[in-house]
């Protein structure tokens, strides 16, 4: 699995935060395997859990408009 954006900040925000993956785990009430996909940038994923992830670090997965380089 290749990482992205998301697992990323997920991963950069946790360190930040000093927590181990099963910490973070038990703090957002998601399983330690769901954490440990999301860092590792599996593919697929549920929305509903990478919000209360993101919910500890005051961020939330939304709508966000992708720039196209060839329009004006």
């Amino acid at each position: 699995m290749e990482q992205t954006t998301l697992s990323k900040h997920v991963k950069d925000m946790r360190k930040q935060y000093n927590l181990t993956q099963v910490e973070l785990s038990e703090k957002s009430g998601v399983g330690l395997r769901f954490v440990r996909e999301l860092e590792q940038g599996k593919q697929t994923l549920r929305l509903d859990k990478v919000n209360q992830i993101l919910n500890l670090f005051g961020s939330e997965v939304g709508a966000v408009p992708i720039s196209k380089e060839d329009e004006p």
